[in-house]
């Protein structure tokens, strides 16, 4: 019998044992970690694959057909990487709360977990001698005498029981800190290590589906169920306001660069479109002051656009084998995306915003140049809204407004109130005084010759306002939901230190 090192399908490297086909008394004589177990004799289907694609003809010990075969020590070879990721051995004794629990007469103790054979046998779905035998390789593989006469437990002795594992991401999260304290305090606008954290985060995203089968990339535009945005825009003198009334897809729409502010998705100078599913959380989402207009717009989509749908993240489905090397790996992302997608969306206060929001800014750039497949925006939950209401942020190369079809050279005013016996009353009327029709005009013109050569810089329009959707709100009040605590105050006399 020889030994040859082998590389399977997988890149995994597994020791084989090259030997001609066996009886059953013969492969007793050679034992037990050189029976061979046949690829149906398993039930788990990805170690069932392996051993069908990448294992050697021969007898099975245990059902005596000519198949596809493993030997026991490559079968104690796959259980035991597998065993290192995705189980634990459980404590022997009690803790010393669950002893002081004992004490007190009111808790039973019982180890944790199920019998290492057992465990063997359920995550193989071998039968109990196969799983069995790889157990006692096992054993003998990790006997030490020198902890078995201290009174050690042999990690695959008989009575050793194991339990799953948990999903660990902290290793993930810990990584994701230090790249928002690089982006804080070292490199903001060429670090490698934010690209290579950022690529290993998204990488592959179009393929995951939420545990329900949502997709984590969504569409939405025309005939959808998600077809028209809402944007709000606060005005705080009523000359802005009335600028906004004449020429709201330029106002209400996304700002010139140089009026673009910092904000959760994009950097100060980066114009983009924040808007909502909703009207009221569009107005909610501007967070207006008392006395304040805010100027409320429905835009519809006039074309396509993919959104990552940053909620979808928190349930990201993952299936696979623990038998696959890259199992938990998926597991340990997935994990780390529900906690991203919470880290994504939670509230940040005013004073902390310019450095807080550096590594959404990050995340942003990243899905709007490097994605694949490519997106046009985000979509995550409003945190000012009931339950189901969403915002939206479209990146600078999908946040382009078509222009309102104004003919050339109408002059527009605007008005906020009017005259009556009562005083002056809010009445908000918007007048276009265009000039006389020239014989050679033509009706059908596209509304983007309207647009001054400045605003246009190539886009595509995905954008177009509902004009008769506009709404002036004054802000009168606000409400506020919050939760109050009481603050207990204490007094108490110093006393010296005792020795």
């Amino acid at each position: 019998m020889g030994l040859f090192i082998a590389d399977d399908s997988n890149g995994m490297l597994m020791l084989e044992r090259r030997k001609p086909n066996l009886t059953r008394d013969q492969a007793e004589d050679l034992g037990t970690e050189d029976r061979r177990l046949c690829f149906a004799c398993v039930g788990e289907a990805f170690l069932r694959a392996e051993i069908e694609n990448g294992g050697h003809d021969g007898g099975c010990f245990y059902c005596g057909r000519q198949a596809k075969t493993f030997s026991i020590g490559e079968m104690a070879d796959a259980i035991e990487t597998a065993f290192e990721e995705h189980f634990y051995r459980t404590p022997t004794e009690p803790s010393a709360m669950e002893y002081a629990m004992i004490k007190e007469g009111d808790y039973v103790w019982e180890r944790k977990g199920d019998p290492v054979a057992e465990v063997i046998s359920s995550s193989a779905e071998i039968d109990e001698d196969a799983a069995e035998d790889v157990r006692k390789v096992l054993a003998e593989r990790h006997f030490d005498m020198e902890l078995a006469q201290m009174g050690d437990e042999n990690p695959f002795g008989g009575d050793a029981h194991y339990a799953e594992r948990g999903v660990d991401d902290a290793e993930s999260q810990a990584g994701w800190r230090r790249f928002e304290q690089t982006l804080k305090t070292q490199a903001r606008y060429f670090s490698r290590t934010a690209e290579a954290t950022l690529t290993s985060i998204f990488e592959g995203m179009g393929e995951h589906k939420t545990r329900d089968g949502r997709p984590i990339i969504v569409e939405a535009g025309p005939g959808m169920q998600l077809a028209a945005l809402y944007r709000a825009r606060v005005f705080q003198s009523n000359e802005k306001l009335e600028e906004a009334l004449k020429r709201p897809d330029k106002e209400v729409g996304p700002p010139p660069p140089l009026a673009a502010a910092n904000g959760r998705m994009n950097a100060h100078g980066v114009a983009v479109f924040y808007g909502a599913s909703d009207p009221v959380v569009a107005l909610a989402e501007v967070r207006p002051p008392v006395g304040s207009n805010v100027v409320v717009a429905r835009f519809e989509l006039i074309r396509p656009v993919r959104l990552l749908d940053v909620e979808a993240l928190q349930s990201v489905n993952v299936t696979g084998s623990i038998f696959d090397r890259d199992y938990m790996q998926r597991l340990e992302r997935a994990k780390f995306l529900k906690w991203l997608s919470r880290r994504i969306t939670m509230p940040v206060m005013p004073d902390d915003e310019p450095l807080d929001y550096l590594a959404t800014q990050a995340i942003a750039d990243f899905l709007a140049t490097d994605a694949n497949p490519s997106l046009d925006g985000i979509l995550y939950p409003s945190v000012q809204g009931s339950e189901g209401k969403l915002n939206v942020v479209l990146f600078h190369k999908a946040a382009c407004v078509q222009a309102l079809d104004i003919p050339k050279g109408a002059e527009i005013s605007a008005d906020l109130y009017v005259e009556t016996e009562d005083g002056l009353e809010i009445d908000y009327s918007v007048w276009e005084e265009v000039p006389p029709e020239l014989p050679s005009a033509t009706s059908n013109r596209d509304p983007l010759d309207a647009r001054e050569p400045e605003d246009y810089n190539g886009r595509v329009p995905t954008l177009r306002l509902d004009i008769s959707s506009l709404k002036v709100h004054r802000v009168n009040r606000i409400m506020f939901h919050t939760e109050s605590h009481t603050v207990r105050r204490h007094r108490f006399e110093k006393r010296g230190a005792e020795f």
